[in-house]
């Protein structure tokens, strides 16, 4: 098992020391009920349609909740964010490489209708894969979370705001980024966005995975964001084969 990178370490220190009570999510039972009917309408399928000319559109998505962070977890957050590394795997042996690369054009199969420019499928894949190990998640659940939210959609806007392909609500940039609510539909930074966001929220949840899914679609405690994740996963899981 791969295990967590020095970034996701500090994040999960930060949050454990910061010592944080657990928050309910904030707006009232419409608020919850309207992401509910949210996320199962992404697990039915996901909105239908095409980006007309590149333009944001509407999302199927619920959004993360503003809470108060912690000095500590919020200068982690920030330093989990502004680190500038390129997303280029290393590996400490061509057999791990190899392993990476039969993962690729696997996975790049089952993706090709949804991104079907095979340069831009592999520059996700290559990112994906990057992000969800430097924050310590596993890549088919976040693949899962992917299209969930967004439906593999870079340029995907829900109701309530939230951006991109990991549906990463602005005042996140605000809170431990630059500012920009823009840079949410760059591919990485989206995806370093999201990754670590749900890393801070399973510390926060102490490791309970089901927990911290809701408080990603701020819906904490409720079933349907997480069991639709869940389920979404299973179509991203690959079983390494060497024939």
């Amino acid at each position: 098992m791969w295990a967590p990178s020095s970034a996701a370490s500090w994040l999960h220190e930060a949050s454990h020391r910061a010592g944080l009570a657990h928050c309910q999510p904030q707006g009232g039972d419409d608020a919850v009920s309207l992401s509910r009917r949210q996320c199962l309408g992404a697990a039915a399928g996901g909105a239908a349609g095409v980006v007309a000319f590149g333009l944001p559109r509407a999302a199927l998505a619920g959004a993360q909740i503003e809470e108060p962070l912690a000095d500590s977890v919020r200068t982690a957050l920030n330093a989990a964010i502004r680190n500038s590394a390129p997303p280029v795997p290393e590996f400490g042996s061509t057999e791990a490489r190899l392993a990476y690369l039969r993962w690729r054009i696997a996975l790049g199969e089952r993706l090709q209708k949804r991104i079907p420019s095979s340069i831009a499928r592999n520059d996700f894949l290559q990112t994906i894969w990057y992000e969800t190990r430097r924050a310590g998640l596993d890549v088919s659940l976040v693949l899962g979370l992917v299209q969930v939210e967004s439906n593999f959609r870079k340029y995907a806007v829900s109701s309530a705001g939230a951006r991109g392909y990991m549906q990463v609500m602005p005042f996140w940039t605000r809170v431990i980024g630059d500012g920009d609510p823009a840079s949410l539909f760059h591919m990485q930074t989206n995806l370093r966005f999201g990754c670590v966001i749900l890393r801070h929220y399973l510390d926060r949840e102490r490791g309970d995975l089901f927990m911290a899914l809701g408080r990603y679609n701020g819906s904490r405690g409720r079933s349907p964001y997480p069991d639709a994740v869940f389920a979404n996963q299973r179509n991203w899981k690959f079983a390494d084969r060497q024939d």
